[in-house]
C-alpha cells in the first residue's frame, strides 16, 4: 500500500481519529458514522469538513514519510497505536511562534465564510506547529492584539482569559495538514466535547517535547499529522470493547508497510521465541528502549491472539511480572 492510499483509506473510516500537535498542545478531528461531511479530494490533497470541525491534508512534500508506531499503554495488556505523517525538523518548520502573533485573515480556511476572520498564533513555541485561534469578535480581537508579542500564559496577557470566554474557532497548522475545531472550549472544570476538540496544557508544554519519549520516531523527525486507526480493544472514546481480530489485523498490515524495520524485526523475533517454547532467560533483549517496548507489546498482543501458547505464562512473568502477578 502507498502512503497516499493509506491516508485515503483512513479518511474513509469514521473510526480513525486525527491530530496535529505536540506534547501539551493538540487539535483533534474525528467524525461520526453518518455525520454530514463535505468531502473534497483533489490532486493536491484531501479535505473533510463537518459541522463540528474539519481537516485538510497536503501529502505533497517530497520528504514526507508515513511512520506507523505502537507504544505500551500503562494499562495491563494494552498498547497504543497510530501513524504519523513525518518530516525532518528543518523541513517541517513553518515559523511557529513562542508569543501571541497576529497572522492576518485566514484565507486558507476550510469554509468560505471563515476566510475573512483573523488568525492568531497562540505561541506554543514549536517551529513546526502553529496552534491558532480565529475570530472576528471585536472584543476578542482587542484582547489578543493587546497581548501580542508576549506569551499567552503570561499573567499580564489578557488574551488567555478572553479566549476562554469567547471560545473561538481553533486552527492547528503544520507543513502537511490543517485541523479546524468549531466546537466550544469547555470550562476549566468541564470535559472536552465528543468529536473535534483541542487541548492546551501549560504544564506539559514546559517540557518542550514534540512527542512523548515512548513514541518510536527517528531522531530529528517530527510528526505533522497523526492518525489513530480503530483499536482492537478500545472504541473512539477509549471505552473497552471485546478484542476485535479484524481491527488488529488491519493495523498490523499498516505496521508491516510503514513501521520502522528494526521494530518489526524485534516483534517477529520475540513472537518466534515464544512460539518455539524458548525459555525467557535464553532471550537476549534489544539494546534500546523502543526495541524492548516492541517485545512487551508483542507479548501483550499474543495474549489476545494466541493465548494458549504453552510458554506464554512464563514470558508474561519474565517481561511484565507486575501485570502477570
Amino acid at each position: 500500500m502507498t502512503p497516499i492510499a493509506a491516508l485515503s483509506s483512513a479518511l474513509a473510516d469514521p473510526e480513525t481519529g486525527w491530530g496535529i500537535g505536540v506534547l501539551g498542545a493538540i487539535g483533534e478531528f474525528c467524525r461520526d458514522a453518518g455525520e454530514a461531511c463535505e468531502d473534497a479530494d483533489t490532486a493536491a490533497g484531501f479535505r473533510r469538513v463537518t459541522p463540528r470541525g474539519g481537516i485538510a491534508i497536503r501529502p505533497d512534500h517530497p520528504a514526507f514519510r508515513l511512520i506507523a508506531w505502537e507504544e505500551p499503554s500503562p494499562a495491563a495488556g494494552l498498547w497504543r497505536q497510530g501513524a504519523g505523517m513525518c518530516l525532518p525538523e528543518a523541513e517541517a518548520a513553518i515559523g511557529g511562534a513562542a508569543v501571541v502573533t497576529e497572522l492576518g485573515p485566514d484565507t486558507m480556511a476550510l469554509r468560505p465564510e471563515d476566510r475573512g476572520d483573523i488568525l492568531f498564533d497562540m505561541g506554543v513555541g514549536f517551529a513546526h506547529l502553529r496552534a491558532c485561534v480565529r475570530t472576528a469578535d471585536p472584543v476578542l480581537l482587542a484582547a489578543l492584539r493587546a497581548g501580542a508579542g508576549t506569551p499567552l500564559f503570561d499573567p499580564e496577557n489578557p488574551g488567555g482569559a478572553a479566549i476562554l470566554v469567547a471560545s473561538p474557532h481553533r486552527v492547528f497548522l503544520s507543513r502537511l495538514a490543517r485541523i479546524e475545531v468549531y466546537q466550544p472550549i469547555p470550562p476549566p472544570d468541564g470535559k472536552s466535547p465528543v468529536g473535534p476538540h483541542t487541548h492546551l496544557l501549560p504544564g506539559l508544554l514546559r517540557a518542550h517535547r514534540a512527542h512523548g519519549a515512548t513514541r518510536p520516531l527517528p531522531e530529528g523527525w517530527v510528526s505533522c499529522l497523526d492518525l489513530y486507526p480503530a483499536h482492537p480493544l478500545r472504541d473512539a472514546v477509549e471505552a473497552p470493547r471485546p478484542f476485535d481480530p479484524a481491527r488488529h489485523a488491519a493495523f498490523q498490515a499498516l505496521l508491516a508497510d510503514f513501521g520502522l524495520p528494526e521494530l518489526r524485526a524485534e516483534k517477529a523475533r520475540l513472537a518466534a521465541a515464544v512460539r518455539a517454547n524458548m525459555a525467557p532467560a535464553e532471550f537476549i533483549p534489544a539494546g534500546d528502549r523502543h526495541g524492548r517496548a516492541a517485545a512487551r507489546i508483542t507479548l501483550r498482543q499474543l495474549g489476545w491472539t494466541e493465548p494458549t501458547l504453552p510458554a506464554l505464562p512464563a514470558w508474561q512473568v519474565a517481561l511484565e511480572p507486575a501485570a502477570a502477578g
